[in-house]
């Protein structure tokens, strides 16, 4: 019996022995393999928290690379800025500063030869204008910036804003330009219409209550004497009884088509002439 255990003991060892590096190399490839997998594992999409509208969802989702790599996008009007040369002596150059109702305004067509330059962005919001203002506006030395903005923010376009946001930046856009000796027009918001099948989203985006309250916000800071800015009330015009934007002056509720520019023109060069006239700023 002893010899049997002493045998049966040594056995054992021997086979333990003979286990223990092979149990060893097992350990070091699965570990190797799991730090491998973790490598080539690709990263997770980016999320962004729902609005409640797929299609806006959807934008916003298409902009992460914008949001992230030039908030501002100041590559937009990059090389133009550089193209453009310096005003002439005694020309009277105006910047239409905005988001897409201003980018998709075709000025030469409705100022032909007036020296007024578009730096309007589709989709911004009045942050994404604060970061390029000294690039697309300041740098470029007009007497007058026409800035149309707001409605973005009030849909979230870059996230949700309190109207209290919005109109801090409305201020610092203003005290930018008064520094620089740049004379301020702000344009209403423009009211928003339900009245077509693609214009339902815009419209629940844009709640009618704060356009409202942002306008008549915007109606007192410009009555201030300390602000330097003249109130251009596009929505007075462009609204139906109905407190929505008149059906024929945008197709999607939005965005002012033809009809909509031709009434949004001429009030436009009555405020820059009512600017210029006055003193300097």
């Amino acid at each position: 019996m002893r010899w049997y255990s002493l045998k049966h003991d040594f056995g054992g060892n021997v086979r333990a022995r003979e286990l223990r590096p092979i149990i060893g190399i097992a350990a070091i490839l699965l570990s190797t393999l799991f730090v491998f997998s973790q490598q080539q594992a690709p990263p997770a999409a980016p999320t962004i928290p729902s609005t409640g509208f797929a299609g806006l969802d959807q934008y916003r989702a298409s902009r992460i690379a914008v949001f992230t790599d030039d908030f501002g996008q100041l590559a937009r009007y990059r090389a133009a800025n550089a193209a453009l040369m310096e005003p002439a002596k005694g020309e009277s150059r105006v910047v239409f500063f905005g988001d897409s109702i201003t980018d998709s305004w075709k000025l030469d067509e409705y100022f032909p030869g007036k020296p007024y330059i578009n730096r309007g962005i589709g989709g911004q919001t009045t942050p994404q204008m604060l970061v390029r203002f000294r690039q697309d506006v300041i740098n470029l030395e007009p007497k007058v910036v026409i800035i149309l903005a707001g409605t973005n923010d009030i849909a979230g376009n870059t996230g949700p804003m309190q109207l209290g946001d919005i109109e801090a930046d409305y201020s610092s856009l203003a005290e930018l330009a008064r520094v620089n000796h740049i004379k301020v027009i702000y344009s209403s918001v423009l009211p928003v219409h339900n009245y077509t099948e693609k214009s339902k989203d815009f419209f629940a985006q844009r709640s009618p209550q704060k356009i409202l309250m942002l306008n008549n916000w915007l109606r007192s800071y410009c009555a201030l004497a300390t602000s330097g800015c003249v109130y251009l009330d596009y929505f007075a015009a462009m609204v139906d009884d109905k407190g929505m934007l008149k059906k024929d002056l945008a197709d999607d509720g939005l965005h002012p088509n033809a009809a909509g520019f031709k009434i949004m023109a001429p009030m436009a060069e009555s405020a820059i002439e009512k600017v210029l006239a006055g003193p300097k700023p």
